[in-house]
C-alpha cells in the first residue's frame, strides 16, 4: 500500500501539475453539488400538505411555518456557501496564504524574541491570524443567521451581549489550547521522519480521551449552567433506567440550553466507567417524564450496543488514513510551488493543502459516515422499542419535530447525503407508528419535571 502511494506521490510530483486549478476546480464542484441537493430539498419545502403519517399531528399553521423556516435555511446555506465559495478562491487566486505567511514572519521577527521566531511559532501565529480574519469574514452571516433568521422563527434566545461574549470566550480558549497541541502536532512531525504517521495519530487519539474528560469540567461551564437535576418523577424514572441498563450514570444534569436557543437537546459523554446525563431545560420544559425517559432509552441504547466506541473506532481509522496518506505528500514540491511556496515548505500549509486536495474523498467518507450512523439510529429506536418505549418515544420524536419546526418531508438523495439520522417519517414507521389517529395533546404541562433553579421554566 506504502509503495502505492510513494509511486502515487511522485506522479503527483511534476513540476507543471495543476494543483491550484484542481483544488479550485473541487471547491466550485463541492458548491453546485451542494445546490443541486439544496435545490431538490427546496421543491419538497414548497410542498403544500405533510406526509400522510403526519397529517393528524401537524396543523396547517405549524407545517406551512415549518417549510417556511426550511426554505429560509435552504436560502441561506445557498448565498453562505457562495460566500464561502468565493472566499476560497479568492485565497487561493490571490496568494492569501504566501502572503499572510510572510507577514506573520516579518511580525515575528520584529517583535518577538529570536527564540520565538522559528516555524513553530510562526505557524502558531499564522494560523491565529487566519482563523481571526476568517472570523472576521463570517461574522455578518452569523449575526443574520442569528439575529434575523432564528429570531423570525422563534428560536433565538441571545442577546447581541452574550453573542459578543461567547466570541471573545471562545477566541480565548482557541488562543490558549490551540499553541500546544499545533507545536505538539509539527513538533512530532519533526522528531518522527517518514513514520511520523503512527505517533501523529496516537498524539490525536491521547488528545481526544483528554479533551472528553476535561471538556466538561474546563470549558463547557463557561458557556452555560449545569445543575444537577431535582428529586422527583424524571430522576426516579432515569435513575431507574440507568440502573436496569448497568449505566455507569455519575452525575444527571440540566443546562440552560434556553438562554441561547429554543431547540431542545440531551447527550451523555465522559469516560466509560463515569458517565454524565445532560439534559436540555427545553427538553424538560416541553416533555413529559415518560417522553424524556423515552429519548435516554434512545441514547442509552447506542451505549449498550458500542455504537459510541464504533464510531470512536471509525474516527480514529480514519484520521490514521488521512496521516498516513499525508507522510507521503509532505515533501510535494509542487504542491508547495503551486499556492506561492517556492523557496519555504511549512509542513502546516502543506496539511492545509493536503486537506483540500481530500475534499472528494471526503464527500464519500461522509456519504459512507451517514449511512452508519442512520443504521445505528435504527437500532437505538429498537433498542428503546423492545424496553417498552415505542409511543413514547414516538410522542417524543414528533413533539420535538413539531417544535424545533424540523423539516417534515426530504428529498431522498438530499437526505441521503446530508442527514445524520433518518427521516422522522422513516423512524416512526420502524417503531410501528401509524398516524391512524392523534396521540399530541399540543400540551406537556402535566408530567413535566422541572429543574431546579430554573428560572426560565
Amino acid at each position: 500500500m506504502m509503495d502505492f502511494l510513494q509511486r502515487l506521490a511522485r506522479f503527483l510530483d511534476r513540476p507543471l501539475f495543476p494543483w491550484k486549478r484542481l483544488i479550485m476546480g473541487f471547491s466550485i464542484g463541492h458548491y453546485v453539488f451542494e445546490s443541486f441537493l439544496t435545490f431538490r430539498q427546496y421543491r419538497v419545502l414548497n410542498r403544500p400538505s405533510p406526509p400522510q403519517v403526519l397529517a393528524k399531528e401537524v396543523s396547517t399553521a405549524d407545517f406551512e411555518k415549518s417549510q417556511a423556516y426550511g426554505r429560509a435555511k435552504a436560502k441561506f446555506s445557498m448565498v453562505n456557501g457562495l460566500w464561502d465559495l468565493l472566499q476560497n478562491l479568492a485565497v487561493y487566486q490571490f496568494d492569501v496564504l504566501p502572503k499572510l505567511w510572510d507577514l506573520t514572519g516579518d511580525l515575528l521577527l520584529r517583535l518577538a524574541p529570536a527564540r520565538f521566531t522559528g516555524e513553530l511559532s510562526h505557524s502558531i501565529v499564522f494560523i491565529l491570524s487566519f482563523l481571526a480574519v476568517q472570523q472576521v469574514l463570517n461574522l455578518p452571516s452569523q449575526l443574520y443567521y442569528t439575529f434575523v433568521l432564528e429570531e423570525k422563527y422563534g428560536f433565538n434566545k441571545q442577546t447581541p451581549a452574550l453573542f459578543f461574549t461567547d466570541m471573545i470566550k471562545t477566541n480565548l480558549i482557541t488562543t490558549v489550547v490551540l499553541p500546544p497541541i499545533l507545536a505538539g502536532f509539527l513538533k512530532i512531525i519533526q522528531k518522527t521522519g517518514n513514520q511520523f504517521f503512527f505517533y501523529l495519530w496516537a498524539f490525536a487519539a491521547g488528545l481526544q480521551v483528554f479533551m472528553t474528560a476535561a471538556y466538561p469540567t474546563f470549558i463547557l461551564p463557561l458557556f452555560n449552567k449545569l445543575s444537577p437535576l431535582e428529586e422527583g418523577e424524571l430522576k426516579t424514572k432515569v435513575d431507574g433506567l440507568a440502573e436496569q441498563l448497568k449505566f455507569p450514570l455519575h452525575e444527571l444534569l440540566v443546562i440552560d440550553g434556553s438562554k441561547r436557543s429554543a431547540h431542545s437537546n440531551a447527550y451523555f459523554f465522559g469516560l466509560p466507567w463515569k458517565k454524565h446525563i445532560v439534559l436540555y431545560d427545553t427538553l424538560i420544559n416541553d416533555h413529559s417524564a415518560d417522553e424524556v425517559k423515552a429519548v435516554l432509552g434512545h441514547e442509552l441504547g447506542h451505549w449498550k450496543m458500542g455504537h459510541t466506541t464504533k464510531l470512536m473506532g471509525i474516527s480514529q481509522g480514519h484520521l490514521l488514513y488521512v496521516f498516513t496518506l499525508f507522510s507521503v505528500f509532505i515533501n510535494n514540491s509542487s504542491l508547495y510551488s503551486s499556492f506561492g511556496f517556492i523557496a519555504q515548505r511549512p509542513i502546516i500549509i502543506g496539511f492545509l493543502l493536503f486537506n483540500e486536495t481530500l475534499a472528494p474523498f471526503d464527500m464519500l467518507v461522509k456519504l459512507g459516515m451517514n449511512m452508519v450512523t442512520r443504521k445505528y439510529e435504527f437500532e437505538a429506536d429498537k433498542f428503546a422499542k423492545d424496553l417498552g418505549m415505542s409511543k413514547d418515544l414516538a410522542k417524543s420524536l414528533l413533539r420535538l419535530h413539531t417544535k424545533n419546526l424540523s423539516s417534515l418531508d426530504a428529498d431522498p438523495i438530499y437526505a441521503t447525503y446530508h442527514f445524520s439520522h433518518p427521516h422522522v417519517t422513516e423512524r416512526l414507521k420502524a417503531l410501528g407508528w401509524t398516524g391512524e389517529e392523534k396521540v399530541l395533546d399540543g400540551d406537556v404541562k402535566e408530567g413535566v419535571v422541572k429543574a431546579s433553579g430554573r428560572d426560565e421554566l
